[in-house]
This record gives structure tokens, C-alpha cells and sequence, in this order.
């Protein structure tokens, strides 16, 4: 088993572990969700408050070893899959950051929550900018669009542009540390803006390319 691998075991053994270990030091509802300006808006049960994060950490590895074994194109994703492996635990970490944010939060702590968001986000924007510019064709990794999908040198050049965007949009979310009040607004605006720019992308190239 690749070490990266077993670090991302580690990752979601941890999370089983610190929802086991603060089960009877936290409340009975907690605190999960909060709006843009960082208050708290939703609620739910302790059990699920704890647990629901390590089980979709847990859902999310098996889904991401699963797929690339199905892909008809499952030997490209061989090129790339440091790229892939890397991007996972990114993610995981991400997911277990924003974890151990909520349980301190709801052990009354407080604090600027997008504050401590926006770097995380920055991080895992620019390493799926790093994969979105390395991936190859498939149909699960990426930017799948029809035209992508259709051409591998539109694949390429929507890909190479993809990966510079996401990075982009790293440092802009980076910029929430900052201006922790329009945390939200730096961080989805960017990503959704640069997705529809990708898809119009790789509809021009595509027919620049038949012409």
C-alpha cells in the first residue's frame, strides 16, 4: 500500500477516534452550520454532529479507489494519479480540518470561522488546480465536458487553462484571511465564474478545432 494511502487511513481512523474521545464532553445538539457572516444557523444531534464527517471522509476514499477502476480510460488516470492520490488527501485534510473546527466551536471556543476557512479553501483550490492541470483524459477526473470528452487536444487545452484558473482562485480565497467578511463571496465567486468560463472554453476550442 502506497504510504500516501495509509496517511489518508490515518486521516479518518483520527476523525473516529476525536468524535469517540469528545462524545461525552460536547452537547447534546451542536452547532453545524453557520451563515456567511460566521453565526450559526443549523443545528443537529450529537451522534450525527460527531460522526456524519469521518463516515463521508470514509464514503468519499472508498468512491475515489472505486471509480478510476471502472474507467474505460482507467490506464490515463495511471499518468496522473500522484496528481490524484495528492488531491485526495487535500481533501480528506480539509474535511478533517473543517471537523476539528466545528468541535471546537462547539466545545465554546469562539471565533471567525471564515477567517480560518478561506486558507483552507485557498489550499485545496490550488491542489485541484495542480490536478485539474495534469489530468488526463477520463471520464470521472476533471473537466468533463462534451466537448472535452470528445477531443483529447480540447481535453488539453481546457485542462491547462483549468489548472491556472484553480490556482487563481487558491490565492483569491486566500484573500478571506483578510477580508473575513466577504470570505464567502472570494472563495465561490472565483470557482463558479472560472467553471462556466472552462465550459464555454472548451465549446469554442472544440469548434475552432472541426473548423
Amino acid at each position: 500500500m502506497k504510504k500516501i494511502n495509509v496517511f489518508i487511513i490515518l486521516i479518518i481512523l483520527a476523525s473516529f477516534g476525536v468524535g469517540i474521545y469528545y462524545y461525552p464532553l460536547l452537547p447534546d445538539r451542536m452547532a453545524s452550520h453557520w451563515n456567511e457572516k460566521g453565526q450559526v444557523d443549523g443545528y443537529m444531534g450529537k451522534f450525527w454532529g460527531l460522526f456524519l464527517m469521518p463516515v463521508i471522509s470514509l464514503i468519499l476514499y472508498l468512491m475515489f479507489l472505486f471509480l478510476p477502476k471502472i474507467d474505460p480510460l482507467k490506464e490515463n488516470i495511471k499518468k496522473f494519479r500522484k496528481y490524484f492520490d495528492g488531491f485526495i488527501l487535500a481533501l480528506l485534510l480539509f474535511l478533517f480540518y473543517l471537523y476539528l473546527l466545528t468541535i471546537v466551536w462547539n466545545l465554546g471556543w469562539r471565533f471567525n470561522l471564515m477567517r480560518f476557512l478561506a486558507p483552507a479553501f485557498a489550499i485545496l483550490f490550488y491542489t485541484c488546480g495542480v490536478l485539474v492541470k495534469n489530468a488526463k483524459q477520463n471520464w470521472f477526473i476533471g473537466i468533463r465536458t462534451p466537448w472535452t470528452l470528445m477531443n483529447e487536444a480540447v481535453w488539453d487545452k481546457t485542462h491547462e487553462l483549468g489548472g491556472k484558473l484553480f490556482k487563481l482562485a487558491g490565492v483569491i480565497a486566500l484573500l478571506g484571511v483578510i477580508f473575513p467578511d466577504l470570505a464567502v463571496l472570494l472563495i465561490l465567486a472565483p470557482v463558479i465564474t472560472f467553471s462556466f468560463v472552462l465550459v464555454f472554453f472548451s465549446y469554442f476550442k472544440y469548434r475552432n478545432l472541426k473548423s
